[in-house]
């Protein structure tokens, strides 16, 4: 049987972007797959990141909120959180010690930032390490990445081949499941929605909050009687992806026959966001409310992740002579 394994960082509540393209779509596999899936909260590579010990917790929560709020099944999937798994960072450490440091320089992760060393700890450039081991430790031979991220399990392949051939067979060498129907969803300034980019909208934020977020949509100087081009628009754009076909042709045939304003359509898009979501905004507010169930639920997990780890780790362990 095969295993599959996705993470998502918790540096933030998940935006509209993260929930369209990633979440929604991993949800959707691991509650119909028949096979064997562990999905978990990469807190520890957020560390890099957030050194606020407090966003960092309430950011594991929300996110751990977030994948349950829209269906995951904790009992069918091994949902757990990274750092209750202690063997993940002692394989990263084994697996550094058989990977070339000339290879982790030329890792995204790293060479995004070479120019700007002094932000750059050492915790960044061995993300790699972190990363394989989060892959390898479970025996997982599956993951599903964006074509943006097929470097990380380039390396994750290279590393356990490495191992394999100097130490004997140990690892189960991963295959990428290439996501390419993959939304790209843009952000309020047209570009793609990224927290770094400061264009995200927050679903889960309080109604005034939301729609404010809405209402800074970068749009055209168009009057409201001018007819305009739909596949210009960001607001037509987003609401593409979140409306009905029916409410979309609709607003469509307003655009062209110039029916419409901005301002109009940033509140048609407001209304379709609250309406589709709202059964999810309930459970994440619930979930929020209740953080002992979402900590319980991710120990629950860990206890079945671990299981494995320590499995594996063994096997690791035994090989290099430990």
């Amino acid at each position: 049987m095969a295993k599959i394994l996705t993470g998502i960082q918790s540096t933030g509540t998940p935006h509209l972007g993260n929930i369209l393209g990633a979440i929604e779509p991993a949800v959707e596999m691991a509650n119909s797959s028949k096979e064997e899936s562990y999905l978990f909260i990469a807190n520890m590579h957020s560390l890099t990141q957030i050194k606020d010990k407090k966003v960092l917790h309430e950011n594991t929560l929300s996110t751990a909120a977030t994948w349950l709020a829209f269906g995951l099944d904790p009992i069918k999937s091994c949902f757990f959180r990274q750092s209750d798994i202690p063997e993940v960072t002692e394989l990263a450490w084994y697996l550094s010690c058989f990977f070339p440091y000339q290879r982790l320089k030329l890792a995204h992760s790293f060479k995004d930032k070479v120019n700007n060393l002094k932000d750059v700890n050492s915790g960044l450039f061995s993300y790699p390490m972190l990363m394989s081991a989060d892959i390898l430790i479970y025996d997982a031979n599956l993951v599903p990445v964006g074509k943006d991220q097929l470097q990380h399990l380039e390396i994750t392949r290279d590393v356990a081949s490495r191992f394999n051939n100097l130490m004997g067979d140990t690892f189960i060498i991963p295959e990428a499941k290439i996501q390419n129907d993959t939304k790209y969803i843009i952000g309020t300034d047209g570009e793609k929605m990224s927290k770094s980019k400061g264009n995200t909208i927050d679903i889960f934020a309080e109604d005034k909050k939301l729609k404010k977020q809405i209402m800074r949509i970068k749009t055209q100087s168009l009057s409201l009687d001018e007819p305009k081009n739909p596949k210009l628009c960001n607001v037509f754009k987003l609401y593409n992806v979140i409306a009905s076909k029916k409410n979309v042709e609709i607003l469509n045939n307003r655009y062209q026959k110039g029916d419409v304003g901005y301002g109009e359509a940033k509140e048609l898009l407001y209304n379709e966001i609250l309406n589709r979501f709202s059964l999810n905004r309930e459970k994440f507010f619930e979930l929020m409310d209740n953080k002992e169930k979402v900590e319980l639920l991710l120990e629950e997990g860990a206890e079945k992740a671990r299981i494995k780890a320590k499995n594996v780790l063994k096997r690791v362990r035994s090989r290099v002579g430990y």
